[in-house]
């Protein structure tokens, strides 16, 4: 703390807002263009509901008009908003972090210790960025194809990429706590030491408790002789017989 400034919480929360406040409106178009719908399933024979990629007709009609026009080039926003910018934004945050942070700078005025937690640090945004691109780019090359060659594609065809995508879409979110415990460190400790004291053998021990006691021992003198108020309690009365 002594040789790293520590961000103020303001700055920290207003980054945050426009980082969700600008996922949100781009996600927008999404909510306006998927509809529920029913229709009788070629298998069952059961009418089942199911989202169609299709503008309600009850919307204005300016907006009508907005949404088709996204429909039409919604592969192209898709890649651009989802799959392009993140990754571009995260690639050059590392490389002028790189940059500002130098070689000859980061050993004069970062440590080893907390040279090493950055560089764990930097690990763990790269995995999460490969990751997040290998999940994502299937389903932006089915978009594209499918809005290239619709005409030419079954809807078994169809009905399969989306479940392949449904399933790169799971993994993304199940293998991201995973790679953050397993990078992290403190974080994955954490969860370790939480996970034991769930366990019934993994009580304390006593050295553990002893040794606690004797630090809250030594915490409770050395306070005791920097204190410098009176005692609100008088002490207790010395026994007959003992030296003063």
């Amino acid at each position: 703390a002594s040789t790293r400034p520590i961000e103020q919480c303001q700055s920290i929360i207003a980054k945050l807002a426009v980082i969700w406040v600008g996922s949100m409106t781009l996600s927008v178009p999404e909510i306006l263009l998927w509809q529920l719908a029913r229709d009788t399933s070629p298998v069952s024979g059961v009418v089942t509901d199911f989202c169609t990629m299709k503008p309600s007709s009850n919307l204005p009609e300016s907006i009508y008009s907005l949404v088709l026009t996204y429909q039409n080039a919604r592969m192209w926003w898709y890649f651009g908003c989802y799959f392009c910018l993140p990754v571009l934004f995260t690639v050059s945050c590392q490389l002028v972090t790189r940059r500002v942070c130098g070689p000859d700078k980061k050993s004069e005025s970062r440590g080893a210790k907390q040279g090493q937690g950055e560089g764990h640090l930097n690990c763990t945004i790269i995995a999460l960025t490969v990751i997040y691109g290998l999940c994502t780019t299937p389903e932006n090359v089915c978009n594209i194809v499918v809005a290239y060659m619709s005409p030419d594609v079954s809807k078994q065809t169809l009905d399969l990429l989306n479940l392949i995508n449904q399933f790169f879409l799971f993994f993304k979110c199940s293998v991201t706590p995973v790679l953050l415990l397993c990078l992290c460190r403190p974080l994955g400790q954490a969860f370790m030491d939480c996970c034991c004291c769930c366990c019934e053998g993994c009580g304390p021990d006593s050295s553990s408790s002893e040794s606690s006691a004797d630090s809250k021992l030594k915490t409770e003198m050395s306070s005791s002789i920097f204190f410098d108020k009176p005692r609100e309690t008088p002490p207790p009365l010395l026994a007959l017989g003992t030296p003063c």
